[in-house]
This record gives C-alpha cells, structure tokens and sequence, in this order.
C-alpha cells in the first residue's frame, strides 16, 4: 500500500516536472518575440498609433506574464516549497489576471475587427481619437484583476493555509470561469459571423479569396488554443466526478492538453502579428536576420500578406 503511495505521488510530481519545463520553453519562445514584434510595436509611431498593433501588443504582453508566472509556479510546487499566503495569492492572483486578459484582448480585437468591417466610417473616425487603444488595454487590465480579486473571497483564510500553493487553489470558481470564457466566445463568435456576413455581401469573400478565409481560419485557431483548453478541462472535471474517469486518467489528460495548448499558445499570437504586412515591413528594416527566418519558417501562414505580393482587399 505504501508503495502505490509512492508511485502515485512519483506520477503527480512528474506531471508538476513536465508543467514546468513546457511553461519554461514556451515563455522563452515568446519572449523572444515579444522582444522584437513589441519593440517594432512601440518604436514605430504608425503602428503604436493603431489599434490592431496596440492589442497585439497587448496579447504579446499578456500571454508572456502567464507563461512567466506559470513557470515560477509549477516551479515551486516542483520544489515542494512553502510559500507565505500572501506569496501565494499573489502568484493566483496573477496567473488568473493574465488569463483572463488573454481572453478579453481576443474580444476586444475581434470586436475591434467587427467595428472596422461593419461601421467603417466610425471607426475611422474614432480610429484617430489620441492614444484610446493603449487606454483600451489598460482597461481590460483592470477587468481582468478583478476576475480574481473576487474569488479571493472563495480562497482559504490565513489561519487555514498550510503552506502549500497547489492547483487546488487555480480551481476555485470554476463556474464563474466557465461563465466568463463562455460569454467572450459568444462575443467573439457573434463578431466573426458579422464579418462574414458583411464579407459575402461587400463582395469580399468569395471561392477565389482564399486570403480571406485562411485568416478567419487562422483566427479561429488562435481563439482555439485559449479557450479550448478551459472547456476540456472542465469536461475532464465533471467527468472525474461522476466516477465516470480514474484520477490518473484526468491528471494525464489533463497534462497532455497542458503541454499541446501552451506550446501552441506561444506560437498563436506570433502568428497573428506577423500576418499584418505592415509589421512585417518594420521588422524586415529592424531586424532583417530575423525576418528572414521568420520567411521561411513562417511563410505559409504570412505568404499572402507580404509586402512583395499584389495587393488584396483585405477585411481583417
């Protein structure tokens, strides 16, 4: 008996290893790009000066502090450390934050998108308002610490925490989380129907635009790899609750989708930056090495909206 506690407390800590190291590789990566695309971002006025650069940049921002802090955090449950209760809530509050902003920045560019397709002269118009996207960011920043400021309340007192920093206290809230990635992508959906809807009848979309629609595609991916997640998990959950799954089974599952949908979530957000031609040109000036790999490596999903090419009617 005692040795089946052992094996099963080896797994749990080889999944906690594995946590760790992919968060470890994927905030390397994006650090890496949020170096060069943010810095292109913000030395360039006609970019900074634009809401689609500015949430990119935010996105950027935001997925670099969760894979950051992801890591710091399946570091010291590797560890088996004691961190103080405040320590504590301070690395749930900012794991849950810069989720949460994550998904509203998603919501935000593609009501951004929607406002740009089907009310075009006022966002034009609103378009040149002063510095309203970086304020913009700011907001969903201040949303987004709320989201975990009140499930505090749900959290152990001082007197009750033992000193250890677990998963348990990420799993607080589940429904309300639930609610909130629910409602995100019932905007984001809405949004990305309208554009279609307003696509076909501008003339837009079409069979022969396939630029079109590889970046809708390309849209619903990077939505996917954020939110998906979630909603598997918490699948998972219920499913480990009815008995219907073994525990090792979940946490297996759960680790496994961990490891796919971080790597991916690096990588989702580059890809959407370097879609946009006119970062592209900045970066080929700033940073010519770079972008010659990012080419290669990257031309099938950016081949269409380099600088080089025709130019298209474009929607997004």
């Amino acid at each position: 008996m005692a040795e089946n506690n052992s094996t099963g407390a080896t797994q749990a800590m080889d999944y906690t290893c594995v946590r760790f190291y992919v968060s470890t590789v994927s905030f390397s990566v994006l650090l890496f790009f949020n170096l060069i695309i943010n810095w292109t971002i913000v030395r360039e006025e006609r970019l900074r000066s634009h809401a689609r650069f500015v949430l990119v940049f935010h996105l950027l921002v935001s997925a670099l502090v969760y894979l950051g802090m992801s890591s710091v955090f399946y570091y010291q449950i590797h560890l088996d450390a004691r961190p103080a209760h405040s320590a504590c809530l301070v690395m749930i509050t900012i794991l849950i934050s810069s989720a949460s902003n994550i998904l509203l920045t998603l919501t935000v560019m593609a009501l951004d998108r929607y406002c740009a397709v089907c009310h075009p002269m006022r966002y034009t118009a609103s378009c040149t308002a002063g510095h309203w996207p970086w304020l913009l960011g700011v907001l969903t920043w201040g949303v987004a610490l709320m989201i975990p400021f009140s499930l505090l309340f749900q959290q152990d007192s001082e007197a009750d925490y033992h000193g250890v920093c677990g998963r348990d206290q990420l799993k607080r809230g589940e429904l309300q989380k639930v609610l909130f990635i629910g409602l995100c992508t019932a905007l984001i959906l809405y949004s990305y129907v309208r554009i279609l809807v307003e696509g076909r009848r501008l003339g837009v979309l079409n069979r022969r635009n396939r630029t079109g629609y590889r970046t809708i595609a390309l849209h619903g991916t990077q939505l996917a790899v954020y939110i998906l997640p979630n909603f598997v998990n918490f699948v998972l959950t219920m499913l480990q609750r009815r008995k219907l799954i073994q525990t090792d089974t979940k946490e297996l599952a759960a680790v496994v989708i961990f490891a796919f949908f971080s790597l991916a979530q690096c990588v989702a957000p580059v890809v959407y930056g370097l879609r946009k031609e006119e970062l592209m040109e900045q970066l080929s000036h700033r940073f010519p090495c770079c972008s010659r790999y990012l080419k290669s490596v990257l031309g099938w999903t950016v081949r269409a909206n380099w600088p080089h090419n025709q130019p298209r009617a474009r929607f997004l």
